[in-house]
């Protein structure tokens, strides 16, 4: 396996995990404390239709980048 190969199937695999907590969380089925707070922060009650969209936009990217394969053209040959 090639750095490249191995760099797209960890983005990858980094968005489909966010991707799935977003979207756990947004739906809120999933509830973790607040890890970093600079105020004085409260944990979201209730789900967010803002982060379920952004998780499933992530889970979808993630995927993508999975799933996709990049074709290698021959020389002398064109791709179309």
């Amino acid at each position: 396996m090639n750095v490249r190969k191995i760099a797209r199937m960890l983005v990858g695999a980094v968005l489909v995990a966010l991707g799935a907590l977003w979207v756990l969380q947004g739906a809120d089925l999933v509830r973790i404390k607040p890890v970093l707070c600079v105020a004085d922060c409260q944990p979201l009650v209730g789900g967010s239709p803002g982060w379920l969209a952004v998780g499933v936009v992530a889970f979808l990217a993630g995927l993508a980048v999975l799933t996709v394969r990049r074709q290698r053209s021959r020389s002398g040959q064109r791709q179309e």
